[in-house]
């Protein structure tokens, strides 16, 4: 099945894809304007909608892949050549990747359309773990899909520490991830000063092998948005 997403203007789509690598497959500018994209097995078609925003899209469409570490750094490799930054909030933006507790590993990409690509990959049958059930860990995948995908990092922020409160005694492990996101969100509300702060908590926190091995996506992104913060108060 290929999905069929709105837009605002379509050559805005197309510079977006065409710089993720995608090539363009069909154009038609009347009776309605339209275009299809494709990059390997990937395609996604668009059509442009009178006076449709992309701020308050509720469009968009889940793509399973075989690789999806290779191309989420791919795809953020390609948006800071273009853009000269990597775009992790606005329109258009690229979440973090992750393991969710339905067994995909994902990661969701906002298009100039506003539409949210999700992008996974299955994970492997694996022994369920105590995190994802506790309070803590659920609230930190609702504030996953809150940032990401709604892009909503005030909710985020609440819903994180709502969880932190009732949950005193959460392993480091759990610690990390959701001060993680919670210097994302500060970030995002242009809150760089506690978003450094909590870095430097994350920083403080003495991981075992194991768990460092379990949080690389988040320590990958900790590095991110510490090398942000001090190029904004250079």
């Amino acid at each position: 099945m290929i999905p069929l997403l709105p837009c605002r203007s379509i050559d805005d789509q197309i510079a977006f894809y065409e710089a993720l690598g995608f090539t363009v497959t069909y154009r038609q500018k009347s009776p309605n304007v339209y275009a299809s994209v494709q990059r390997g097995r990937i395609e996604l078609h668009f059509f442009t909608m009178k006076g449709y925003e992309p701020a308050t899209s509720y469009s968009t469409c889940y793509v399973l892949v075989s690789d999806v570490d290779r191309l989420y750094a791919e795809f953020r490799s390609a948006l800071k050549s273009a853009l000269g930054r990597i775009p992790t909030r606005g329109i258009p933006r690229i979440g973090a990747i992750g393991d969710m507790s339905y067994r995909v590993r994902q990661f969701l990409m906002t298009d100039p359309g506003g539409n949210i690509i999700r992008i996974g990959q299955p994970l492997a049958a694996r022994e369920e773990t105590a995190g994802p059930a506790s309070r803590i860990g659920k609230a930190l995948e609702a504030a996953n899909q809150l940032l990401y995908s709604k892009g909503d990092p005030q909710t985020t922020e609440r819903v994180i520490r709502g969880a932190l409160a009732a949950t005193p005694d959460a392993p480091d492990r759990l610690l990390v991830q959701a001060k993680v996101m919670l210097a994302d969100a500060a970030h995002a509300l242009g809150n760089d000063a506690e978003a450094a702060t909590l870095l430097e908590d994350v920083a403080g926190v003495r991981l075992g092998s194991d768990d460092r091995s379990a949080l690389t996506d988040e320590l990958v992104r900790a590095d991110e948005l510490r090398d942000t913060v001090l190029k904004r108060h250079r």
